[in-house]
């Protein structure tokens, strides 16, 4: 069994308060003060990388590749969410998590997110290598 496949069946949790910040209207997307989709997709990221934290070396890490997210419900400022993740699937280097947002025993999202394996150090480089260029190209 590989690395990544171990990773199947794990589980995370990532917890948020919401903020002023975290709402709709400070991130321009609405004129309602509720839990804005990005906050959502954030607290389900660091659930995510919480579920695999244990089994990356220091050279490997993830980002996320994919995310299809169907929002529930609304969050005020001043609640709580919590999102709970599990890894449900390893395909060509990309981890799939079947993910649930709560707000005490209402679900408030479901998503499925996609992180990607890869290797720290290529994957620095090869972005560093990728933004010369688009600078280059813009010159």
């Amino acid at each position: 069994m590989s690395a990544a496949e171990s990773m199947l069946g794990s589980v995370g949790m990532a917890s948020l308060t919401v903020r002023p910040l975290d709402t709709g209207i400070a991130q321009g997307f609405s004129d309602l003060p509720v839990l804005a989709t990005t906050a959502t997709i954030s607290v389900i990221e660091s659930a995510c990388s919480a579920a695999i934290a244990e089994f990356l070396d220091p050279s490997q890490s993830s980002f996320t590749a994919g995310v299809a997210v169907q929002v529930r419900g609304t969050v005020s400022v001043g609640s709580e969410v919590r999102a709970l993740v599990r890894a449900s699937q390893f395909e060509d280097g990309v981890l799939l998590f079947d993910c649930e947002v709560h707000q005490d025993q209402r679900i408030i999202a479901v998503a499925q997110l996609q992180r990607r394996l890869v290797d720290r150090v290529s994957f620095m480089a090869r972005s560093a290598a990728e933004n010369l260029r688009s600078t280059d190209v813009a010159s």
